[in-house]
């Protein structure tokens, strides 16, 4: 190869490299640019007005706090173990605290059908994702944040909850259960 055929993004390309846009051109450039910043302005309004946020309560708390709320809660309703994970059945209509920490969900929940139940989630250590198998519901687990959802289960069986947040090496092993009976 010639020197002259080769260039880089330093040196220009010899000739006409850079002819003006067509008025076509610039019209779709022009409509394009509108409807990114009618999206832009509709993103803040979304998230105000769209309803597609989880409805339900919000509160800081230190992980040391909801850790402790999470053993009182497993002292006041634990009616066994697997595996070493307590298993707990709160009476209908409580608040349920369950706890996202490397590499574990705990308590395994023990809940009724079509009895609405308030349900906390936290971590203690990094964030962590709550996805209830093969329910489709997601849910971003924060330390730090309180998060309470008004949830009525309307199914019964067994569900596994599954970490989708990438939290280290021993990702894969974050599985927790809820149960729903009759």
């Amino acid at each position: 190869m010639s020197d002259n055929s080769m260039h880089s993004g330093i040196v220009s390309p010899k000739g006409i490299w850079w002819v003006p846009a067509a008025p076509q051109e610039r019209k779709w450039v022009i409509v394009a640019f509108i409807w990114c910043m009618i999206l832009f302005a509709m993103m803040p309004l979304w998230h105000l007005r769209g309803g597609q946020n989880p409805s339900g309560i919000r509160a800081k708390v230190s992980a040391a706090d909801y850790e402790a709320r999470v053993n009182r809660f497993i002292e006041e309703h634990k009616v066994g173990e697997d595996k070493g994970v307590p298993i707990v059945a709160p009476p209908p209509g409580s608040d349920v605290y369950l706890l996202g920490r490397m590499w574990s969900w705990s308590p395994i929940l023990k809940l009724k059908k079509d009895t609405e139940y308030t349900l906390h989630l936290s971590s203690v250590d990094l964030n962590h994702g709550f996805s209830l198998y093969p329910v489709n519901i997601n849910f971003q687990v924060v330390p730090g944040y309180d998060y309470g959802l008004k949830v009525t289960p309307s199914k019964a069986g067994e569900f596994s909850i599954i970490c989708n947040e990438f939290c280290g090496i021993g990702h894969h092993l974050m599985v927790g259960k809820v149960i729903v009976e009759e």
